[in-house]
């Protein structure tokens, strides 16, 4: 008997296996199902819903839009809020649309993976395929649990775990297996299968699967080097016609190239930070957020600098970054209505071709520098080498896309547009931002309250 229950047991762990679903325990997406338990984690986490403000990050950098000319930024971007606003944030954004129906809109289900609980728990159920196949709407009922417990934890338990398959198989290939990592490893890893780059694949067996492209190293080189040998294109540039990458935010990659992540400082050592509350007990704070909000359980367990010298040394680099950045971005409008203007003039494929894989490598390597959450504070040195060489390469571009206007009888520089606000930068590429907006309002009104009943009748037979 004995044996033939673990043949069973082999046989039914390679069905699930083939089937794509996961055979860990079984997720709990329901984060107030731990507050009885771990009410002090529980209560910190909610916390995180005290970044409310939005920070429109188009209208503070107008430049933004034209970068991002014909791909769902440029409608709208706002900088990251807490784990608390993760779904809602979502739904509201204009990148995703206003879907009337499962099968509608602009996203892929993939654009839910790293916002919440439910993700794991729907693979689980349902297999990756099932999951990454069709529309960001298909997920509007079944995802509505924001990042919480049940994206780093073992269902009801404190163990640290990877919840997200392809995330497992992107540690594997740079060769960091969870399960042989060290506990501080491990708390790096689980913050890391959503601060990380990340695209969605588009070959016929895992069409629309996220994946990290890691397969020859986490440098902003090698990820290039890797897309490029794909072909790969996140979008094709509304002006430029340029094949364009869009970094998302590779804070595991520019934390492991700067000082801290080569001396071993986990995520949670800065973000997450053992705690003493009122009772002289420990804990994990779990509103993640500004290390130097808790300085005195995260800085100053290792530095002796006074808080105050330490923000103003991570002012200095960031607005060393910043100023190089502002310049990439400069170069990389103008070289984009150049390449605009170089086409109406008549110029070829072949005449374009370098000048667009120069344009492609220098955004690529600015976006990468600036969706990075805290590079400045991760990896300054590297941020201002990789933004050096998007100023360089946006440089060259320009200087090729002079020589070919001028062969083409176009004298003197391109005019371009008045783009001092994110209004004018819209309206310079066209784009109908009274319909969006009306059309997303719309959308929160009616579907979402749709989706939120069908959530709470399914989380009703729940256990």
């Amino acid at each position: 008997m004995k044996t033939l229950q673990l043949t069973m047991s082999a046989l039914l762990s390679a069905v699930i296996f083939a089937a794509g679903v996961s055979a860990k325990p079984g997720t709990e997406p329901r984060n107030e199902m731990y507050e009885k338990k771990f009410p002090k984690q529980y209560n910190s986490w909610k916390a995180t819903a005290e970044s409310e403000e939005i920070v429109d990050a188009l209208e503070g950098d107008p430049n933004l839009v034209i970068l991002w000319a014909g791909y769902g930024f440029a409608k709208d971007y706002n900088k990251a809020r807490g784990h608390m606003y993760a779904v809602t944030d979502l739904r509201e954004t204009l990148r995703t649309g206003a879907p009337k129906t499962a099968e509608d809109g602009p996203m892929p289900m993939a654009c839910w993976s790293c916002k919440s609980p439910d993700v794991p728990r729907y693979i689980e159920e349902n297999g990756e395929k099932a999951y990454f196949t069709g529309k960001w709407a298909k997920g509007g009922s079944e995802i509505v649990n924001t990042i919480g417990c049940g994206d780093c934890h073992d269902k009801g338990s404190p163990k640290l775990r990877i919840s997200r398959p392809y995330a497992d198989r992107a540690f594997e290939a740079i060769d960091m297996p969870f399960a042989k990592a060290s506990r501080k490893d491990k708390q790096t890893m689980v913050c890391s299968q959503c601060h990380v780059e990340y695209y969605f694949e588009k070959t016929a067996d895992k069409k629309g699967f996220v994946k990290f492209p890691w397969d020859g190293g986490t440098t902003v080189e090698a990820m290039e080097a890797y897309y490029d040998a794909l072909q790969f294109a996140d979008w094709t540039h509304g002006l430029s016609k340029a094949p364009m990458l869009k970094a998302q935010h590779p804070g595991f990659e520019t934390w492991r190239d700067g000082i801290h992540g080569k001396n071993n400082v986990s995520c949670t050592d800065c973000h997450m930070p053992r705690v003493t509350d009122e009772n002289g007990k420990k804990y994990t704070d779990h509103k993640v957020g500004n290390p130097f909000d808790q300085f005195e359980f995260t800085c100053a367990r290792c530095h002796d600098q006074s808080k105050e010298m330490l923000e103003g040394v991570m002012q200095a680099r960031h607005d060393a970054v910043t100023e190089i950045k502002l310049k990439a971005e400069k170069q990389l409008v103008a070289a984009h209505f150049e390449a605009a203007a170089a086409w109406k003039a008549g110029a070829t494929d072949v005449e374009m071709k370098d000048i667009l894989t120069l344009i492609r490598h220098s955004q690529w390597r600015w976006d990468y520098a600036i969706a990075s959450h805290g590079v400045s504070a991760h990896a300054p040195d590297e941020a201002l080498r990789i933004l050096g060489t998007a100023v360089s390469k946006a440089a060259d571009a320009r200087v090729k896309l002079a020589h070919l206007l001028a062969s083409k009888g176009q004298a003197g520089p391109v005019k371009l547009p008045d783009i001092s606000t994110k209004a004018k930068a819209q309206a310079a590429l066209g784009m109908d931002m009274k319909k969006m907006n009306a059309d997303k309002q719309e959308f929160l009104k009616t579907t979402v309250k749709e989706w939120d009943k069908k959530a709470a009748a399914r989380e009703a037979k729940m256990k």
